[in-house]
């Protein structure tokens, strides 16, 4: 038989006026003139290097197409090249016929090969144009959809990016939740940045890497090539598979003249930004904060060079990209900086050893 124990009720009890502890002394607030110092900017390494901000502020835009007096001099040069083309043409022609039909024959058949070759080779090439276009077009209608509410807008442009993006096997889970949104009532820019969401991290993601992956590659060859030479002609080699890449990811799909015009539209962007000349003040942000110490000076450049490609990848990614960042964080050169870095330390240390 186990014995039970009263339980006991809670009660409250009163101190003596002897036993209570004394309150402390309300403290009036106080400003304080010394003894502490406020870090500069320029000293505080928690603060964004004013050179990597100028480099990741200005987004890259395409450049207006309108009347040009060169476009008006190549078109008249061309009409005319072409005329003289097919007088020569008709004119041998008449030649081979003259001498025997077959040989008549044979040239107007070879004529009608080659044309119909070229054809095919214009028309791929409006074709890239076209898709470069609509690409475009979808980030300007975007711009203009966020500022309406109605959801019929957004809904015909969300159609025409599912459309664009459709050939792409990494959009089709992105495309299946927006397809199941149809009955839904959501606002305008709410559909458009749940598309972004869905429809283009998955390609964001492949961008990065491929941005990463072509800096690193500039980064190592420029770093062990005896040339300068060698170093230009693998960035240029490295920058067009890259902006080309940048473009069939995103739906583009361009053919020469398109490559050209994105190239020409990314040269033009750093030009005007001085993307170029932030190539000294990353130079000094890079091997200024100890790891000089750590990395050679032909490996500094080595970075240099990745940290370049990668400005101009992001930029081929803005004019590229079907949509605006809104609704996801825009890359930076400070999210490959450190794997560069890192890179290039780690091979440095091979060297060494």
């Amino acid at each position: 038989m186990s014995d039970e124990t009263p339980r006991r009720r809670p009660g409250a009890f009163d101190l003596p006026e002897n036993e209570r502890k004394p309150t402390a002394p309300l403290r009036l607030p106080r400003s304080f003139d010394d003894g502490f110092t406020v870090t500069p900017d320029a000293e505080d390494p928690f603060v964004t290097p004013p050179e990597l901000a100028a480099a990741e502020a200005a987004v890259a835009t395409p450049r207006k197409h309108g009347f040009s007096w060169g476009k008006l001099a190549l078109g008249a040069l061309g009409t005319f090249l072409s005329l003289a083309f097919w007088l020569w043409a008709d004119q041998v022609v008449r030649d081979l016929f003259s001498r025997a039909d077959w040989l008549g024959y044979t040239a107007v058949g070879v004529l009608a090969l080659g044309v119909l070759a070229l054809a095919v080779v214009v028309g791929r090439e409006v074709a890239g144009l076209l898709r470069l276009d609509a690409v475009q077009a979808i980030k300007a209608e975007a711009q203009s959809a966020r500022r309406n509410a109605s959801q019929k807008p957004a809904r015909a442009l969300v159609a025409r990016l599912d459309t664009l993006l459709a050939h792409r096997a990494e959009t089709a889970r992105g495309r299946a939740t927006l397809n199941a949104t149809r009955d839904d009532i959501i606002d305008g820019p709410h559909l458009i940045e749940l598309a972004e969401r869905e429809l283009l991290a998955p390609l964001d993601r492949q961008a990065r890497a491929l941005i990463l992956a072509s800096s690193r590659r500039t980064s190592v060859v420029t770093a062990v090539s005896p040339r300068a030479v060698v170093d230009l002609a693998y960035v240029l080699f490295e920058v067009t598979r890259l902006v080309r890449a940048m473009a069939e990811l995103y739906g583009g799909r361009p053919g020469t003249l398109g490559l050209l015009r994105l190239l020409r539209d990314v040269i033009a962007h750093l030009a005007v930004t001085g993307s170029i000349a932030v190539g000294d003040g990353l130079a000094q942000q890079v091997l200024g904060h100890g790891l000089a110490a750590k990395l050679s000076a032909r490996l500094g450049e080595g970075v240099i060079n990745g940290l370049l490609t990668a400005r101009i990848g992001i930029a081929a990614m803005d004019l590229c990209r079907p949509l605006p960042f809104t609704a996801l964080k825009r890359p930076g050169i400070g999210d490959f900086l450190g794997d560069l870095t890192t890179l290039s330390g780690a091979r440095n240390g091979e060297r060494t050893e």
